[in-house]
């Protein structure tokens, strides 16, 4: 089954924007070989931009036009939303264009996240989502999304067709890896503790340095991925609305779970564009673990 056979029976706007992003991520795919020198310019958190950044965010943007159904579009590579005027929807899209962007240079697996909400607002509880995807460049090209109905993965063709492999993903309950970001002697006495428990029932280390990529192990395997509060982020790393909200939201109609250490993810209200939040997600049963742990 084709991906936009899949998408038959849900909601027209949602459509529009997953097949629009579909569809311009193969042109992301053939920049990785055209666009991989610094850009000379810097995002709104100071990082340095590759040119595939910029390249990246300009075609989401352009994917986001093209649906008609966006109205404000907010991307982790801008400092603003951005309304788009000539649009007859009214839906609200989160993008991080291009996820792990330091993994290019080596050749790991890189991705783009997105998430969509139908009230046409972006600074919103992750929890008010209506659908979330994200596409993972690596040794295939895969697509996954949820749009409150079960979490489903595609591969892209050598035809350039997205061809649906598996349908109604749960996480496993066995868990069986982890992964943490930070530096271990940066991180809190709780969190080691919630690491080394892990360890002791025989999980393994798999990190790569792209959130995509470790989420989409979890999904596979079953487990954790975690970037706690360090010492050099002291209110976490990852970006809440760009990030961890869809990741999360993709999670939680897979089975799973994800919380700050606290709570939900998906119960945490944005203030604005570029808050950060730890994250921890996975499996319900390694969810329940690190709150008991961390709290």
């Amino acid at each position: 089954m084709f991906l936009e056979e899949h998408l038959d029976g849900i909601d027209s706007g949602i459509k529009s924007i997953i097949l629009n992003v579909a569809e311009k991520t193969k042109e992301i795919q053939k920049a990785f070989f055209t666009h991989n020198k610094l850009a000379g310019t810097k995002n709104v958190y100071n990082e340095e931009q590759l040119e595939l950044d910029k390249f990246a965010d300009k075609i989401i943007l352009s994917a986001m036009e093209e649906s008609n159904a966006v109205k404000n579009f907010v991307s982790e590579e801008q400092s603003e939303i951005i309304q788009i005027v000539k649009c007859k929807g009214n839906y609200g899209v989160v993008v991080d264009p291009l996820d792990g962007i330091s993994c290019v240079k080596t050749n790991l697996a890189v991705g783009t996240i997105l998430g969509v909400f139908d009230e046409g607002q972006v600074l919103e509880k992750g929890k008010k989502m209506d659908a979330a995807m994200y596409v993972l460049y690596g040794p295939q090209t895969s697509l996954v999304y949820t749009a409150k109905k079960g979490v489903h993965e595609f591969v892209l063709s050598p035809k350039g067709r997205f061809v649906l492999r598996a349908e109604d993903i749960k996480i496993p309950e066995k868990g069986k890896i982890y992964g943490s970001g930070g530096f271990r002697e940066d991180w809190s006495k709780k969190h080691l503790d919630l690491i080394e428990k892990l360890e002791k029932q025989k999980y393994k280390l798999r990190v790569s340095g792209c959130f995509t990529a470790d989420f989409q192990q979890i999904l596979t395997y079953g487990g954790l991925f975690s970037y706690p509060v360090t010492k050099t982020f002291p209110q976490g790393k990852l970006r809440l609305l760009f990030e961890c909200n869809p990741i999360a939201f993709i999670a939680k109609n897979a089975g799973g779970d994800s919380t700050d250490g606290k709570q939900s993810i998906l119960e945490l209200k944005p203030e604005k564009i570029s808050d950060r939040t730890p994250i921890y997600v996975g499996g319900k049963k390694e969810i329940e673990l690190a709150e008991k742990l961390l709290k």
